[in-house]
Formats: C-alpha cells, sequence, structure tokens
C-alpha cells in the first residue's frame, strides 16, 4: 500500500503556501500563491537597490542589494516584489535566474548574485592571427551588448 504524502504549511523551495481540506480563507492562501508566481515567473527586476522605492508602481520588482535599509532591513540579496500594496520578500535559492531591466543583463544566483564576465581579449601566442582576434573581439561585444556579459 501507498503512505500518503504528508505536506507542510509551505512548499520547500519558494515557500508558496499549500491548502487543506477543510481550510479557512483559502483565497487569501491562493492569492499569496499567486503573488508570488507572478514575481518569480522569468523574473525580471528593475534593478539593484539597498532603499525601497518611495512610490512603487504594482508589480514593480527590485534585487535588494547588500546593505539594505527600511522595510528591506535584513533582507539582504533577496527580491522585492511590490504587491497589493506591500512588499513581498522572496529568499533566492540556488539555481534562480534574473534579468535586470536596468542593464540588460542577467545575473544567477549560487550563493551569491553573479554576473557573467566577459572573457579576456585574445593576447599573447607564438603566432598571431589579428583577423581571428578581431572576430573574438567583436563576439564579446556582440555578447556583452546582447546583455549577457557584463
Amino acid at each position: 500500500m501507498v503512505t500518503p504524502v504528508s505536506f507542510t504549511n509551505t512548499t520547500p523551495r519558494y515557500k508558496l503556501p499549500n491548502l487543506f481540506s477543510g481550510q479557512a480563507q483559502k483565497d487569501f492562501y491562493i492569492n499569496e500563491a499567486h503573488a508570488l508566481s507572478d514575481a518569480l515567473l522569468h523574473a525580471a527586476v528593475e534593478g539593484e537597490s539597498n532603499t525601497p522605492p518611495v512610490s512603487p508602481l504594482e508589480g514593480e520588482t527590485w534585487l535588494i542589494g547588500p546593505a539594505p535599509t527600511g522595510e528591506w532591513d535584513a533582507s539582504a540579496s533577496s527580491i522585492a516584489s511590490w504587491q497589493a500594496g506591500q512588499w513581498l520578500i522572496v529568499e533566492p535559492r540556488p539555481g534562480m535566474r534574473l534579468q535586470d531591466l536596468s542593464s540588460g543583463g542577467m545575473l544567477y544566483f549560487d550563493g551569491a548574485w553573479q554576473r557573467p564576465a566577459a572573457p579576456a581579449a585574445p593576447s599573447g601566442g607564438n603566432s598571431i592571427d589579428n583577423e581571428a582576434r578581431d572576430a573574438i573581439v567583436n563576439l564579446i561585444e556582440t555578447l556583452r551588448d546582447a546583455g549577457i556579459f557584463s
């Protein structure tokens, strides 16, 4: 016989609230789960800041910097999304990716937020192929312009 699954109050990765039969105020839990999903699905942030904006727009999302203040205090490196008149704070998980709308670049979380660094332009060597070097430099610049490298 199969052992029934026992659920906790929230999902393990992003703390989405689970529902239970007979639970009161299910709409609150469902709405909270939808708000978290809205903030995290194809995540994009306006930029990085230590201070919450004074008049955020509904759905506006920020990457909280390393020295947060105000309502973001004690939430360094988290994601803050303005939803229903309050900040919804989400702690990042390894593997999470964000698009930084202010720079057009991508960030990924692996214990800390990382931005892919562009490789150095070619130099040195016994035989120098200037055309190949120019092609590599152009490729690096194209990837930087596309927001892949910072």
